[in-house]
């Protein structure tokens, strides 16, 4: 019950903001502020829906202190995450600069990505992840948010199965770590979106079977899907799996130091050998 009373109001501010944002598309300066406003929102939200259901105060995850180190820190590692594979890719002929977009394009992006990170972390790191951890401890409760995270991201209209399972490996996993390393949704939210406006916003690529971006740049990806993750963007790609999975493995690292690994509780385990047991 918890679990519904956070997501769903979380959840409908992400559907309400996103057709805000559809909406103004046409007009990058508005698409920028309706989707700030969307993102602050969000996080307003769901501070409020966690006081109130489980009665605690400050929400520590989204707490004001730390907000700003946490964002610029998660953006860094999101773009230089994807700087360094689209340099790889660009190294085999996968990718391609010619010319440069309309300075327009990526303010519009700023908004969008801003809004999507946001509302996608809050749901899946925030809500489903910290519940689910709760009761299941660390480990399930990252393997279930993976998955659930890659299923997802099979809604958007190019989605692949692959792309899919690469969101959730990759994504997933790195997200998810920095959420269990920091215990505070600033760092992935970061990550999130910084990966998200470098791909669209800078180097103009495409987003998660989303189509193609006008960036920053005027970007071209040709060559064979494998490299380049083609028509679901460079999600799919093994570069951005095998740094994701690195990446996955350091944020662990620091939680597992940092002693920030929530195990499985004992009458969960019970419940689990019950199950397992013919």
């Amino acid at each position: 019950m918890r679990l519904l009373k956070q997501l769903i109001p979380v959840a409908l501010v992400a559907f309400l903001g996103g057709q805000a944002v559809y909406a103004v598309a046409g007009n990058p300066v508005l698409t920028l502020v309706v989707g700030l406003v969307a993102a602050v929102l969000a996080v307003f939200v769901y501070a409020g829906v966690v006081r109130w259901s489980e009665r605690r105060s400050p929400v520590a995850e989204v707490a004001a202190r730390g907000a700003a180190p946490g964002l610029a820190l998660g953006t860094l590692v999101g773009v230089g995450w994807f700087a360094l594979v689209i340099v790889n890719i660009a190294f085999l002929e996968g990718y391609r600069v010619d010319g440069f977009g309309s300075p327009a394009g990526p303010v519009g992006l700023f908004g969008f990505m801003a809004a999507a990170a946001v509302t996608e972390e809050l749901m899946f790191r925030g809500v489903l992840f910290r519940i689910i951890e709760d009761r299941a401890g660390t480990w399930l409760s990252l393997l279930v948010t993976c998955v659930l995270f890659g299923v997802w991201h099979l809604l958007n209209p190019d989605a692949t199965v692959f792309g899919a399972v690469a969101i959730a490996i990759e994504a997933g996993g790195t997200l998810g770590a920095a959420y269990i390393a920091t215990r505070k949704l600033w760092v992935p939210i970061g990550i999130h979106f910084g990966w998200n406006f470098a791909e669209a916003g800078i180097f103009g690529t495409e987003v998660s079977g989303n189509g193609q971006n006008e960036g920053l740049l005027h970007g071209v990806t040709s060559g064979p899907d494998l490299l380049t993750g083609g028509q679901f963007g460079p999600e799919a790609s093994p570069y951005t799996i095998v740094f994701g999975i690195v990446m996955t493995i350091v944020f662990l690292w620091i939680a597992r130091r940092r002693g920030r690994l929530v195990p499985m509780r004992r009458s969960a385990r019970h419940a689990a050998t019950a199950t397992l047991t013919p």
